[in-house]
């Protein structure tokens, strides 16, 4: 499995990245994970729009999902004529929350150009990925996923404040993409996102291979983060860039 950074700005994008947007390429098979605001354009860098042959879509915040709506317009009206629907998984109401977005009361639909799929916490086959979905802790429903292939193992938090469920789903994984929003301070709420320090407790618990930090926000520190992830994990760790291929 290759993991390609498209997108790793915190709750909107950045001077320097589109909100979250991660590429999986599995033998061939192209996995989307969250398509959030800014996110469709880069995202051509990496790779055609018309091959990618699944969504996976964590929750219904804007930064990692709204691009969808970009993404509808491109299959629906593409030059040969209209792309095939390919599946979208997410959670319950996705296909609702982004026809609001892209004003389904114009006509067009978003469920016209994917094929919704309702996530519950459990186990998926997508392609030659075996995906396990589980709730993590955040406002609304929100999954982390363990994406395992080839004898690889590719965890991802989304978006979530500290949780056991984190460390189980990552458990022994060669990579963990694991989000970092906030920095260190006092009156931090609870059941949000995590600090880099809180990120590396999770992967040490979990004995993951790799920490890639990402969903930074874009005022945030980047090598601030990684020293103080750095004290609680003490494997190979990273800040996520666009562009990088992991």
């Amino acid at each position: 499995m290759d993991l390609t950074i498209v997108g790793c700005s915190g709750s909107f994008p950045g001077p320097d990245s589109a909100a979250s947007c991660y590429l999986v390429n599995a033998d061939g098979f192209r996995l989307l994970i969250d398509l959030g605001n800014g996110a469709f354009g880069p995202l051509q860098r990496f790779a055609g729009p018309e091959q990618i042959d699944a969504v996976l879509i964590s929750h219904q915040h804007a930064d990692h999902c709204l691009d969808m709506c970009s993404y509808q317009v491109f299959r629906k009206f593409y030059p040969s004529g209209a792309l095939p629907a390919i599946p979208v998984y997410g959670p319950a109401g996705t296909a609702e929350r982004l026809d609001r977005a892209v004003g389904a009361d114009g006509g067009l639909r978003i469920s016209e150009a994917f094929d919704f799929v309702t996530l519950g916490p459990g186990t998926v086959e997508i392609g030659p990925l075996t995906v396990t979905a589980g709730h993590m802790s955040h406002p609304v429903e929100t999954f982390g996923f363990r994406l395992e292939h080839g004898g690889r193992v590719i965890a991802y938090s989304a978006d979530t404040g500290p949780t056991d469920r984190l460390v189980s789903l990552a458990a022994d994984a060669d990579v963990l993409l694991c989000e970092a929003s906030f920095t260190e301070g006092p009156g931090l709420p609870a059941d949000l996102h995590l600090t880099p320090r809180q990120a590396g407790e999770h992967a040490a618990r979990a004995e993951v291979g790799q920490l890639v930090l990402t969903h930074l926000m874009p005022w945030n520190n980047r090598e601030r983060a990684q020293a103080e992830a750095a004290a609680s994990y003490h494997g190979p760790l990273s800040v996520a860039a666009p562009g990088q291929v992991i």
